[in-house]
């Protein structure tokens, strides 16, 4: 079942994923937030870094890194 296996596996991983935290792309500070709570449901997500001024709709996630077992 290779490729249906794949997807399968990309989806449990995606379903079960934990909220990450997110980060400014320009300075990669933490202190970022969405700009109103208009957002998500009336008008497109912009975000606030409140450390260099950055506003826009793309954010950065940091994710911890699986460990591949069984692999040599």
């Amino acid at each position: 079942m290779g490729l249906l296996g794949d997807v399968r596996d990309i989806l449990r991983s995606l379903k079960h994923r934990k909220p990450s935290k997110v980060y400014c792309p320009k300075c990669a500070s933490p202190n970022i937030h969405v700009s109103s709570g208009f957002d998500y449901w009336l008008v497109p997500v912009k975000y606030v870094c409140d450390n260099c001024g950055y506003v826009g709709p793309i954010f950065m996630e940091l994710e911890k890194e699986e460990s591949k077992k069984g692999l040599s």
